[in-house]
């Protein structure tokens, strides 16, 4: 029985072990390009296939692969999965005939070979990746020797050990021989470091003064890569405005105006000395950079702004004054205890900004108010006339008139809301009064820009005693009209001026 058992079962493996498939063995070294995965990952590769492919046994896969060929073998298989059994051959796209290289690939089991048909000619022509990789190389040469900036590379004993052609110019115009040095061209124990790098100057031999440049470390495993950009235009722009602020200091030194800025962090950025003299404020207070606030306490504590009525709407008052100033928005007009008058403005600034204007209109307020009075106490005294009066300008406009006139007439001009013209009041008497042929000749009168003569006219209201009208032009060109009570005989025509001005 045990015979009957073992002797079947050993026939049967005999058969299976000469009857199954072969299975590929690794590539002999060869001159053909051959390659053999497993499960997907590169395992073995012949000489030829490593000096023609940049691959790695045991790193790269079938997708690595794939991407290697596929511009060349757009149908290579894109996983090895699909790989059926047998012998699959790929040619190459684009090239007819012998010419067009081709891949076969065998698959048993798990494994894959692929073999390049070297008698199709053209085994160098896979050498493109290389030549690829080299014509990258020459491209990243020919940028670092195109390139304005000033590379080099160093070692971790920060030894010079690669410089690109800006370096080694920027070596020669110092004075120093680029090709022998392993020592760093600039000092890094004197760097000025700021925020985006570290600003660093160099003195060179065709400049009297020393250039700036920016210096920027990258770390990389074997040392570090430096890069050195030059700050000319930088520092030229930075003098420039350090210049333009500086005339613009003299000529804000000159204004009448205080002027205070606060930049972005409400601090005092700049000041001139008219601010010291409106405010009473020590240079000793404002040249450390006060802040708003504090600026504004002790313009309260010198007198120098409207007393509030508490403290807790003082602060509030300053914090509304500084939103109003950001939207420009802000203009207030201050009675000072001393008498004083200043005007104050607050306008936004770029970047944040906020411009204090103080003005002291002291002088203004007290010629306006001279000038007030003046009108008020004229106007008083030509509204005890017994005549009616109205002045017009040498546009036609009513400019002023007594109280005597607005009896006289019922006409009230200063309640209008528009202008009134000599046309709208020759119109307006014309209703009030009898029929007259000589309004016309006032109103070219009140409009005539040459010589003119005073001269009358007689007028008579409705239902009432008549007047007597006199036309008599003013200074600036302005012409009073003055109806007065008859007090003789009643003119019937005015002077003949009409031939004086022919």
């Amino acid at each position: 029985m045990l015979l009957a058992i073992v002797l079947p079962t050993t026939l049967l493996g005999a058969w299976w072990v000469t009857h199954s498939a072969p299975v590929p063995t690794p590539p002999a070294p060869s001159s053909v390009p051959e390659l053999l995965f497993e499960k997907g990952i590169l395992h073995h590769a012949s000489n030829a296939a490593l000096d023609v492919l940049p691959v790695a046994i045991g790193l790269y896969d079938w997708d690595d692969l794939r991407d290697i060929l596929s511009q060349r073998f757009p149908d290579f298989p894109c996983s090895s999965d699909v790989c059926t059994d047998g012998v699959t051959v790929i040619r190459e796209a684009g090239v007819a005939g012998d010419r067009a290289l081709k891949i076969q690939i065998s698959k048993c089991a798990d494994k894959l070979r692929v073999s390049f048909d070297a008698a199709a000619g053209k085994i160098g022509d896979l050498t493109e990746t290389r030549q690829t990789g080299s014509e990258e190389l020459e491209t990243l040469r020919q940028i670092s020797r195109c390139l304005p900036l000033a590379v080099w590379k160093t070692d971790t004993s920060n030894r010079i050990v690669w410089t690109n052609d800006a370096y080694q110019t920027l070596c020669a115009r110092r004075g120093t021989v680029s090709a022998n040095q392993t020592e760093p061209l600039f000092d890094l124990a004197k760097a000025e470091k700021t925020r985006d790098g570290q600003r660093i100057s160099i003195n060179v031999t065709d400049s009297a003064t020393p250039e700036w440049y920016r210096l920027t470390r990258h770390p990389v495993p074997d040392g570090a890569i430096y890069q050195a950009q030059s700050l000319a235009a930088v520092i030229a722009a930075e003098d420039a405005q350090r210049a333009f602020v500086q005339t613009l200091a003299k000529t804000f030194a000159h204004l009448s105006i205080g002027l205070a800025i606060f930049n972005r962090n409400r601090q005092l950025a700049l000041f001139n000395p008219a601010l010291i003299d409106l405010t009473g404020l020590p240079v000793a207070f404002l040249s450390p950079q006060p802040t708003i606030d504090s600026f504004f306490d002790r313009l309260r504590d010198n007198r120098r702004m409207p007393e509030p009525k508490n403290y807790r709407s003082w602060r509030q008052r300053i914090a509304e004054l500084v939103s109003a100033a950001e939207h420009g928005s802000f203009e207030e007009t201050w009675s000072l205890e001393g008498g004083q008058t200043y005007r104050i403005k607050g306008r936004p600034h770029p970047d944040g900004a906020i411009a204090f204007l103080i003005e002291d209109i002291s002088a203004e307020v007290a010629m306006t108010r001279s000038f007030r009075a003046e009108m008020e106490l004229s106007q008083c005294l030509i509204d005890t006339f017994p005549d009616g009066i109205a002045v017009f300008s040498q546009a036609g406009i009513l400019t002023f008139s007594n109280k005597e006139y607005d009896r006289m007439w019922g006409h009230e001009p200063g309640s209008s809301f528009v202008e009134v013209t000599i046309s709208d009041a020759i119109d307006f008497w014309k209703q009030k009064s009898e029929p007259n042929p000589m309004w016309p000749d006032l109103h070219d009168c009140a409009l005539s820009m040459g010589e003119r003569v005073a001269w009358d006219m007689p007028v008579c209201l409705k239902g009432k005693s008549p007047m007597t009208c006199r036309i008599e032009p003013i200074v600036s060109g302005s012409t009073m009209v003055r109806f007065s009570k008859l007090r003789g005989p009643l003119p019937l025509a005015r002077p003949n001026m009409r031939l004086s001005e022919e």
